[in-house]
Formats: structure tokens, sequence, C-alpha cells
């Protein structure tokens, strides 16, 4: 007597785009948490302190080369910037274009927030990889070297501000940037299980979202008075003086009086 064969179970559908992370499962778990992790230390902690460093420009180009040569005088200087914002900036921008290009979005099928929220993550990391990579070359690497010569930094930025084009790229990137980084700190904090649950979410959500806005506001803030509050700023606020010699400040003689013998004014 012939015996009914049990009818094949279904194939599993295949997947499309990123599979769902699972501890334990190969190096991807570990990949994407270093650069959840990277996204905030080291990568936010510099851009935090590079948005209040050049928040430096309200006060003036002098109060802003102060700030550059500050920065440049700090020990093992290089090997810092290289170790704490090239590497991880590197790793952090090429993964997470790597991440980007491996999704899928489907906010035309379910436009939830969730999804909106994902979709502009990584649209809003696109613009900010693109700025970064010319932002880095241009003032870091081409023209004057401001480590050398920080007196320049405030007209530097100016002079290329002063392209109408570049400066809207500046401003789109400022807001890019600054919503990256804090909806990027709502995520570190769900992923690491710092805020559980949808009520701690929702109420860290506004936390992160008033420290962008803070941060995007500096940042403008900062951009107006390169452009607008300090127009024409000198090329150099910090010129060179010779080696081993320290030049008295200008004095201005008072009225009706005859100027001093300049030799006098190095004795």
């Amino acid at each position: 007597m012939a015996t009914a064969t049990s009818p094949a179970p279904p194939a599993a559908p295949q997947l499309h785009g990123v599979q769902p992370l699972r501890a334990g499962e190969g190096n991807s778990f570990l990949w994407r948490r270093l650069h959840s992790l990277s996204g905030i230390i080291p990568i936010g902690a510099f851009l935090v302190e590079h948005i209040v460093s050049n928040f430096e420009t309200i006060n003036g180009p002098l109060a802003y080369a102060q700030q550059v040569k500050f920065l440049n005088s700090l020990p093992l200087v290089r090997v810092l910037e290289w170790t704490f914002i090239f590497i991880p900036l590197a790793f952090h921008a090429l993964y997470g274009v790597f991440i980007a290009f491996r999704g899928r979005t489907n906010v035309n099928v379910y436009p939830w927030a969730g999804n909106w929220m994902y979709v502009s993550q990584r649209i809003t990391g696109l613009i900010a990889f693109a700025y970064i990579i010319q932002h880095v070359l241009r003032q870091r690497f081409m023209g004057v070297s401001l480590p050398e010569n920080p007196g320049a930094a405030f007209a530097k930025v100016q002079h290329e501000l002063a392209n109408p084009w570049m400066l809207a790229i500046y401003v789109i990137a400022m807001i890019a940037t600054t919503w990256h980084f804090a909806y990027g700190i709502w995520l570190f904090a769900a992923k690491w299980g710092i805020t559980p649950g949808d009520r701690a979410r929702k109420r860290f959500g506004y936390v992160c979202g008033a420290f962008g806005a803070v941060l995007c506001i500096m940042g403008l803030v900062s951009i107006y008075a390169v452009v607008y509050k300090y127009p024409n700023a000198p090329e150099n606020v910090m010129p060179s003086q010779p080696a081993g010699v320290v030049l008295p400040a200008p004095e201005t003689p008072p009225p009706g009086s005859t100027n001093p013998d300049p030799s006098s004014l190095q004795k």
C-alpha cells in the first residue's frame, strides 16, 4: 500500500537588503556596534568641540585665531588628530555609506515615522560625508596652512564663504550634520539599552532634538559672524615676528605730541 508523501516545506523567502542583526551572528554585529560607538566617541565629541571652537568667530578674528592656535599647540596634536579624528571618521563614514547602499527604503509602502527617520539618517549621513571630505581638504590641506598660521584662519574661511554656492553648502551641511548626530545619539541609546521602553525613548528624543538644535544654531551663528558680522577681516591677525624678538604693541601717542623714536620701543 502506497503511503502519501508529505508535501515539501515552502521555500524560505529570499531576503533583500540588510538582514536583522543578532548577537553572536558573524562579524556584522561587532562592526555595527563599533560604527554606532564611533559616531559618539570620538567623532561626536569632536563635532561638539569643533562647533564650540568655531563659535569663537562671534568674538572676532583674533579670538578665533587664538582658539586655533591653542588647539594646534596641544601635546602630540598630530597623533591625536589622526588617532581620534581622521581614522575613526574614515571608518564611520565608509561603513555608513556601505550600510546606506545595502539598505532598502520602504517609506512609499510604510510611511511611518521610524521609516522616515531611517531615510533621513542615511541622506544626512551622505551629505555630511561629502561635505567633510571637501572641508578637510580645503581648510586643512590646501592653501594657507592654519597650524603654522592660525592668524589666517578667519580670513581663509571668509574667502571661501564669499562664494554664495559655498555658503549655501555650509548652511545645508551644518543642518544635516547636526541632525545626523542628534538622531545618532538617540539610536545609540536605543541600541545599547540605555533607553529601554517606548516612553524613555520618546523623552530622550526630545533631549536629543533640543541638543541638536542648539548645536545647529551655534554653527549657523558662527557662519553669520564670518560672513556678515566681521566683513573684510585681515589676512592674518597674528603676523609672524622675528625669531627671539617680541615686538610690543604699538602705542597711540596723545594728541599734539610727536611720534616716539621707533628704536626706543625695543629697549
